[in-house]
């Protein structure tokens, strides 16, 4: 669990990020050894206590910093498969509704300034609660209005990896900082017990889905 009575630490948080995604199978799937894959992340370490230092301590909803894989190095359907419910044991799952090829349509918009290159940290991630029930759209000028921005599928895919119980019954969210230029806007909720990728689209309110944001600046390797 996010949650301990631990003090927090981001240098072993870092580390624990590191270690599940290597006990998930994630340098096996980007074709690398697993030293390998600790080094290549590595240099992000010093970046992620220096970012985090002074944000709130994490809870289910909110958490410091992420370290983001991209699709640069594992497909986004490779790393959903391995995404689960807190406590539970079902893979994550595409929705039927995207068509073959739609995935690699949706990029991350202009505003995000998203790093080149196969991982980078995220900060002051944020599920949205305060956003239930607003429509994408309007969850926007909420987000933006807190000097936040929106966060991507990669992004998402990190949250609900690292952190499980940010996935949770009525406490969904969409992923507006990835789009294909229709109104579609991707998010994870749950279904048959297990995270979903779906979509839904930007003008459309749903009582259990909020907008996740985080803090603008996303820090990559180079």
């Amino acid at each position: 669990m996010t949650v301990t009575d631990a003090p927090y630490d981001a240098a072993t948080e870092f580390d624990r990020q590191v270690a599940r995604l290597v006990e998930l199978g994630y340098p096996k799937l980007a074709g690398m050894t697993e030293d390998d894959f600790r080094t290549l992340v590595h240099p992000l370490r010093a970046v992620a206590v220096t970012g985090a230092a002074g944000l709130p301590a994490p809870t289910e909803a909110r958490v410091p910093f992420l370290l983001v894989i991209t699709r640069d190095l594992v497909p986004v359907e490779d790393r959903l498969a391995l995404t689960t419910l807190a406590g539970k044991r079902k893979q994550g799952f595409l929705d039927r509704h995207y068509a073959e090829g739609d995935l690699a349509r949706f990029d991350p918009i202009k505003e995000l300034e998203v790093p080149e290159g196969p991982a980078y940290l995220l900060f002051d991630v944020d599920r949205g609660e305060e956003t239930l029930n607003l429509a994408p759209s309007a969850a926007m000028e909420v987000i933006t209005g807190q000097d936040r921005l929106p966060i991507t599928i990669d992004e998402g895919l990190a949250f609900v990896t690292l952190h499980p119980e940010a996935l949770a019954k009525n406490k969904c969210f969409s992923l507006v900082g990835s789009r294909c230029g229709d109104k579609r806007v991707p998010a994870l909720w749950i279904s048959q017990g297990a995270p979903k990728l779906g979509w839904c689209w930007y003008g459309n309110p749903h009582t259990w889905l909020g907008s996740a944001s985080a803090r603008p600046e996303r820090i990559g390797l180079s």
